[in-house]
């Protein structure tokens, strides 16, 4: 016999199995990969001449910029944005590393000027930067503390012995940075995190609060950098945990009201 709707009874069990089993196979998906491909929030239309640099870079690819193989290196485009937002004649990278800010800068034809521990320069050293002259911008991808040791030497900031050490280091390096930086110039930290002794250690909010204490202040809303492409996106892990997809970059400039001073 037929029901209301012309469909007889094992039919209509034949397709509520199958509506049911469609709905556990999408409940799984979602539980699996998530509620779908998800798109960034509408920004506002600005004057910028960068309308895409926002508070979320989520720029695929690297560019040609840089050396790919270099451990840690990043992306040569959230560098690239932040360029043709400021519009600087001169940049200083003081660890170039892999060389991604210098070859961004010698695609837009801006004045550039990189040093590195490699070639015996230590952001470290008090007026280590007296001799280089004025800046208009300064980018930093300095090495984490704990996460990639990149040689032996003492006065690498990733072999620092302690955490208090690493931001005393960092603190100095921030210092420097302030002595050649033009008025109304801009200093861009890139600053990832990791774990130590099972904690994460928090490097971008402790990387403000030393570049506060240094006479800092966030110029644009901290960015958070979409990491694609990176070595642990490939990897399969037998715990359960939140997997870390991104870095901070603080865009800085001179604060007219210093912290006081205080121990890190």
């Amino acid at each position: 016999m037929n029901n209301r709707l012309g469909f007889r009874p094992a039919q209509n069990h034949t397709m509520r199995t199958m509506q049911n089993a469609n709905a556990e196979r999408r409940e799984r998906t979602t539980r699996e990969t998530g509620p779908g491909r998800m798109t960034l929030p509408e920004a506002p239309r600005t004057a910028s001449p960068v309308p895409w640099l926002t508070s979320i870079h989520a720029r695929e690819g690297r560019g040609p910029y840089g050396n790919p193989g270099y451990r840690g290196n990043c992306s040569g485009l959230l560098i690239e944005d932040l360029l043709n937002f400021y519009r600087p004649r001169r940049v200083l990278d003081p660890m170039q590393g892999g060389g991604t800010c210098r070859d961004v800068c010698s695609a837009l034809g801006i004045a550039y000027q990189g040093l590195d521990l490699r070639s015996g320069f230590d952001a470290t050293r008090p007026g280590a930067f007296a001799e280089l002259g004025r800046f208009d911008f300064i980018w930093m991808h300095p090495p984490y503390w704990r996460m990639v040791r990149y040689n032996d030497d003492p006065r690498c900031l990733s072999n620092a012995p302690t955490m208090g050490e690493f931001i005393g280091r960092l603190r100095a390096v921030l210092r420097n940075c302030q002595e050649v930086l033009a008025d109304g110039g801009k200093l861009a930290v890139l600053m990832g995190d990791g774990k130590h002794e099972g904690r994460y250690m928090a490097l971008p909010f402790r990387t403000m609060r030393a570049a506060a204490l240094e006479g800092f202040w966030l110029a644009a809303p901290e960015i958070v950098r979409f990491g694609h492409g990176s070595t642990s996106s490939s990897k399969t892990y037998a715990t359960s945990f939140i997997p870390r997809l991104h870095d901070v970059c603080l865009v800085l400039e001179r604060n007219s009201r210093r912290l006081p001073a205080r121990a890190s």
